[in-house]
């Protein structure tokens, strides 16, 4: 795994999750359930390299590589705002404290920032 991978996976370790998923919708008597779409943080999450998932739910996160499924990083998150998220946790590699800002600029794209200044992208895994 390369450096930056490295910092990503502890960068995503650090925390993460929020709303649930919005129920399912009708349009009328006869017609079929919609698909909800997603709310918030809450599901899963890939890097850009495709070696980290993290996973948000009721409040917490973990990070997993996606080749061997070891658990890289875990933690916690809050929501500051209806489109942004602080994420802290710990690198279970480094042993590190880690924490990020992120902002939801779509329902499937989380643009981050570590506490030292590094950008990263996480995709929604559908």
């Amino acid at each position: 795994m390369n450096n930056i991978a490295r910092k990503v996976l502890s960068m995503s370790v650090a925390a993460a999750a929020l709303a649930g998923l919005a129920a399912c919708t009708t349009s009328g008597p006869n017609e079929p359930p919609m698909a909800a779409a997603p709310k918030g943080v809450e599901g899963s999450w890939i890097d850009a390299k495709g070696t980290g998932l993290s996973t948000f739910a009721g409040g917490t996160f973990t990070t997993v590589a996606t080749d061997t499924g070891q658990k890289l990083a875990d933690g916690s998150y809050t929501m500051t705002g209806a489109t942004s998220v602080q994420i802290n946790g710990t690198s279970l590699i480094r042993q590190t404290a880690v924490s990020f800002n992120c902002l939801m600029v779509s329902t499937s794209q989380l643009n981050c920032t570590s506490s030292s200044g590094q950008n990263f992208v996480l995709t929604r895994r559908a």
